[in-house]
Protein backbone atom coordinates (compact mmCIF):
# COMPACT_ATOMS: atom_id res chain seq x y z
CA UNK A 1 0.00 0.00 0.00
CA UNK A 2 0.99 3.51 -0.29
CA UNK A 3 -0.01 7.22 0.54
CA UNK A 4 -2.55 8.25 -2.02
CA UNK A 5 -1.37 10.99 -4.25
CA UNK A 6 -3.77 13.58 -2.97
CA UNK A 7 -2.16 13.15 1.06
CA UNK A 8 1.42 13.16 -0.47
CA UNK A 9 0.10 16.77 -1.83
CA UNK A 10 -1.01 17.94 1.02
CA UNK A 11 2.30 16.96 3.29
CA UNK A 12 4.20 18.91 0.65
CA UNK A 13 3.25 21.92 2.62
CA UNK A 14 4.58 21.08 5.63
CA UNK A 15 7.15 22.47 4.94
CA UNK A 16 8.32 23.85 8.81
CA UNK A 17 8.54 20.27 9.70
CA UNK A 18 10.46 19.22 6.62
CA UNK A 19 12.97 22.14 7.75
CA UNK A 20 13.48 21.13 11.16
CA UNK A 21 14.42 17.69 10.15
CA UNK A 22 16.43 18.92 7.54
CA UNK A 23 18.47 20.98 10.42
CA UNK A 24 19.21 18.01 12.16
CA UNK A 25 20.12 15.86 9.91
CA UNK A 26 22.26 18.09 7.30
CA UNK A 27 25.59 17.37 8.31
CA UNK A 28 24.96 13.90 7.43
CA UNK A 29 23.98 14.30 3.80
CA UNK A 30 27.27 14.43 1.63
CA UNK A 31 28.61 13.18 -1.42
CA UNK A 32 26.06 10.67 -3.00
CA UNK A 33 23.16 10.30 -1.74
CA UNK A 34 20.11 7.96 -1.64
CA UNK A 35 16.69 8.88 -0.93
CA UNK A 36 15.06 5.75 -0.86
CA UNK A 37 10.82 6.31 -1.49
CA UNK A 38 10.79 9.48 -2.18
CA UNK A 39 7.39 10.21 -3.13
CA UNK A 40 7.05 13.54 -4.73
CA UNK A 41 9.83 14.55 -3.58
CA UNK A 42 8.87 16.58 -0.65
CA UNK A 43 11.93 16.34 1.41
CA UNK A 44 14.68 16.36 -1.58
CA UNK A 45 14.08 19.82 -2.37
CA UNK A 46 15.52 20.60 1.57
CA UNK A 47 19.21 18.96 0.59
CA UNK A 48 19.57 19.17 -2.96
CA UNK A 49 21.95 21.69 -2.97
CA UNK A 50 24.20 20.14 -0.53
CA UNK A 51 24.97 16.89 -2.48
CA UNK A 52 26.93 16.41 -5.64
CA UNK A 53 24.87 13.30 -7.03
CA UNK A 54 21.55 12.08 -6.36
CA UNK A 55 19.54 8.91 -6.76
CA UNK A 56 15.47 8.86 -5.55
CA UNK A 57 14.43 5.52 -5.63
CA UNK A 58 10.79 5.27 -5.86
CA UNK A 59 8.91 2.44 -6.39
CA UNK A 60 5.44 3.70 -6.88
CA UNK A 61 5.26 4.48 -11.08
CA UNK A 62 2.89 8.23 -10.73
CA UNK A 63 5.22 9.00 -8.19
CA UNK A 64 8.29 8.19 -10.08
CA UNK A 65 7.51 10.84 -12.65
CA UNK A 66 6.21 13.46 -10.81
CA UNK A 67 9.80 13.57 -9.30
CA UNK A 68 11.69 13.23 -12.55
CA UNK A 69 9.36 16.23 -13.71
CA UNK A 70 10.58 18.70 -10.46
CA UNK A 71 14.21 17.22 -10.47
CA UNK A 72 15.45 17.74 -14.40
CA UNK A 73 18.70 19.18 -12.74
CA UNK A 74 21.61 16.33 -14.50
CA UNK A 75 23.08 15.40 -11.13
CA UNK A 76 19.61 13.77 -9.99
CA UNK A 77 19.08 9.92 -11.40
CA UNK A 78 16.14 7.76 -10.67
CA UNK A 79 14.80 4.25 -10.08
CA UNK A 80 12.14 2.03 -9.05
CA UNK A 81 14.95 -0.30 -7.62
CA UNK A 82 14.77 -1.65 -3.80
CA UNK A 83 17.80 -0.75 -2.43
CA UNK A 84 19.89 -4.06 -2.37
CA UNK A 85 19.22 -4.53 -6.24
CA UNK A 86 21.46 -1.43 -6.93
CA UNK A 87 25.35 -1.52 -8.26
CA UNK A 88 26.25 1.15 -6.66
CA UNK A 89 27.52 2.88 -3.11
CA UNK A 90 26.42 6.50 -1.57
CA UNK A 91 28.34 8.25 1.06
CA UNK A 92 24.36 8.86 2.34
CA UNK A 93 21.08 6.46 2.44
CA UNK A 94 18.16 8.10 3.82
CA UNK A 95 14.85 6.17 4.67
CA UNK A 96 12.58 9.36 5.98
CA UNK A 97 9.09 7.90 7.16
CA UNK A 98 9.53 5.00 4.77
CA UNK A 99 10.78 1.99 6.74
CA UNK A 100 7.51 1.31 8.28
CA UNK A 101 6.50 0.69 5.21
CA UNK A 102 8.55 -2.66 4.31
CA UNK A 103 7.99 -5.94 6.52
CA UNK A 104 11.44 -6.95 6.96
CA UNK A 105 12.61 -3.87 8.10
CA UNK A 106 15.63 -5.21 9.43
CA UNK A 107 16.89 -6.85 6.51
CA UNK A 108 16.15 -3.92 4.79
CA UNK A 109 18.95 -1.75 7.17
CA UNK A 110 21.70 -4.11 6.87
CA UNK A 111 21.23 -4.31 2.79
CA UNK A 112 21.25 -0.19 3.32
CA UNK A 113 24.12 -0.20 5.12
CA UNK A 114 25.83 -2.70 2.94
CA UNK A 115 25.55 0.10 0.02
CA UNK A 116 26.98 3.04 2.51
CA UNK A 117 30.39 4.17 1.35
CA UNK A 118 33.24 3.71 4.10
CA UNK A 119 32.30 7.03 6.45
CA UNK A 120 28.66 6.87 5.04
CA UNK A 121 25.80 7.68 6.70
CA UNK A 122 22.55 5.79 7.38
CA UNK A 123 19.82 7.82 8.14
CA UNK A 124 16.64 7.00 9.31
CA UNK A 125 12.83 8.48 10.29
CA UNK A 126 10.32 6.04 11.70
CA UNK A 127 6.83 6.70 13.60
CA UNK A 128 7.51 5.91 17.28
CA UNK A 129 4.96 3.91 19.62
CA UNK A 130 2.93 0.86 18.37
CA UNK A 131 0.39 1.98 20.82
CA UNK A 132 -0.27 4.97 18.78
CA UNK A 133 -0.99 2.44 15.33
CA UNK A 134 -4.05 4.21 14.24
CA UNK A 135 -6.54 4.11 11.13
CA UNK A 136 -4.26 6.47 9.23
CA UNK A 137 -0.64 4.18 9.67
CA UNK A 138 -3.08 1.20 8.64
CA UNK A 139 -4.45 3.27 5.67
CA UNK A 140 -1.19 4.23 4.56
CA UNK A 141 0.67 0.61 4.49
CA UNK A 142 2.68 0.76 7.68
CA UNK A 143 3.77 -2.42 8.83
CA UNK A 144 4.05 -1.00 12.51
CA UNK A 145 5.47 2.20 14.26
CA UNK A 146 8.51 1.59 16.68
CA UNK A 147 9.66 1.32 20.25
CA UNK A 148 13.46 2.92 21.24
CA UNK A 149 14.15 -0.95 21.89
CA UNK A 150 14.76 -1.67 18.08
CA UNK A 151 17.44 0.48 17.33
CA UNK A 152 19.05 0.13 20.66
CA UNK A 153 19.33 -3.38 19.53
CA UNK A 154 20.41 -3.91 16.32
CA UNK A 155 23.64 -4.98 15.92
CA UNK A 156 25.75 -4.15 12.91
CA UNK A 157 29.28 -4.32 12.70
CA UNK A 158 31.51 -1.27 11.96
CA UNK A 159 29.04 1.03 12.95
CA UNK A 160 29.12 4.44 14.92
CA UNK A 161 25.62 5.81 16.47
CA UNK A 162 25.61 9.62 16.20
CA UNK A 163 21.90 10.05 16.80
CA UNK A 164 19.47 7.73 18.42
CA UNK A 165 16.24 10.31 19.92
CA UNK A 166 12.67 11.53 19.43
CA UNK A 167 11.41 13.93 17.52
CA UNK A 168 8.11 15.40 17.86
CA UNK A 169 6.69 15.62 21.70
CA UNK A 170 3.84 18.28 21.11
CA UNK A 171 3.23 15.04 18.42
CA UNK A 172 1.90 12.77 20.96
CA UNK A 173 0.09 14.58 22.71
CA UNK A 174 -1.59 15.74 19.68
CA UNK A 175 -2.48 12.39 18.58
CA UNK A 176 -4.96 12.26 21.53
CA UNK A 177 -6.63 14.74 20.50
CA UNK A 178 -7.05 14.18 17.02
CA UNK A 179 -8.32 10.27 18.66
CA UNK A 180 -11.19 12.21 20.68
CA UNK A 181 -12.35 14.45 18.30
CA UNK A 182 -12.08 12.78 14.76
CA UNK A 183 -12.15 9.37 15.59
CA UNK A 184 -13.43 8.28 12.30
CA UNK A 185 -11.19 10.61 10.23
CA UNK A 186 -8.51 8.45 8.50
CA UNK A 187 -6.74 11.30 6.71
CA UNK A 188 -5.91 14.97 8.29
CA UNK A 189 -7.64 17.50 6.18
CA UNK A 190 -5.14 20.63 4.49
CA UNK A 191 -6.39 22.70 7.17
CA UNK A 192 -5.47 20.42 10.15
CA UNK A 193 -2.21 19.92 8.26
CA UNK A 194 -1.52 23.24 8.32
CA UNK A 195 -2.12 24.02 11.80
CA UNK A 196 -0.13 21.43 12.84
CA UNK A 197 3.22 22.73 10.46
CA UNK A 198 2.13 26.44 11.29
CA UNK A 199 1.35 26.57 14.89
CA UNK A 200 2.63 23.17 16.54
CA UNK A 201 5.69 22.62 14.88
CA UNK A 202 7.27 25.62 16.16
CA UNK A 203 6.07 24.81 19.62
CA UNK A 204 7.35 20.69 19.08
CA UNK A 205 10.82 22.20 18.06
CA UNK A 206 10.86 24.12 21.13
CA UNK A 207 9.39 21.00 23.06
CA UNK A 208 11.84 19.21 21.54
CA UNK A 209 14.86 21.01 23.24
CA UNK A 210 13.88 21.74 26.52
CA UNK A 211 12.82 17.60 26.96
CA UNK A 212 16.31 17.08 25.32
CA UNK A 213 14.65 14.61 22.82
CA UNK A 214 14.04 12.29 25.17
CA UNK A 215 10.28 11.86 24.08
CA UNK A 216 8.17 12.55 20.87
CA UNK A 217 5.95 10.70 18.50
CA UNK A 218 8.91 9.97 16.18
CA UNK A 219 12.54 8.38 16.36
CA UNK A 220 15.60 9.77 14.14
CA UNK A 221 18.26 7.04 13.79
CA UNK A 222 21.70 8.03 11.91
CA UNK A 223 24.72 5.50 11.65
CA UNK A 224 27.75 5.77 10.59
CA UNK A 225 30.12 2.82 8.34
CA UNK A 226 33.09 2.85 9.65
Amino acid sequence: MKYPGAELDKFDKATIWRKYVFLLIKKFIKGSVLEVGAGIGSFTDNYKHKVNSLVLSEIDPQNLEIIKKRFPEEKFSFTNKFTKDLNQKFDSIMYLNVLEHIEKDNDEIIKAFEKLKKNGFLIILVPAHNKLYSKFDKAVGHFRRYEMNFFKNLEIENSKKHKLIYLDAMGYFLYFLNKFFFKEEVYPSKLKIFIWDKIFTPITIFLDKILMHKFGKNILYVIEKL
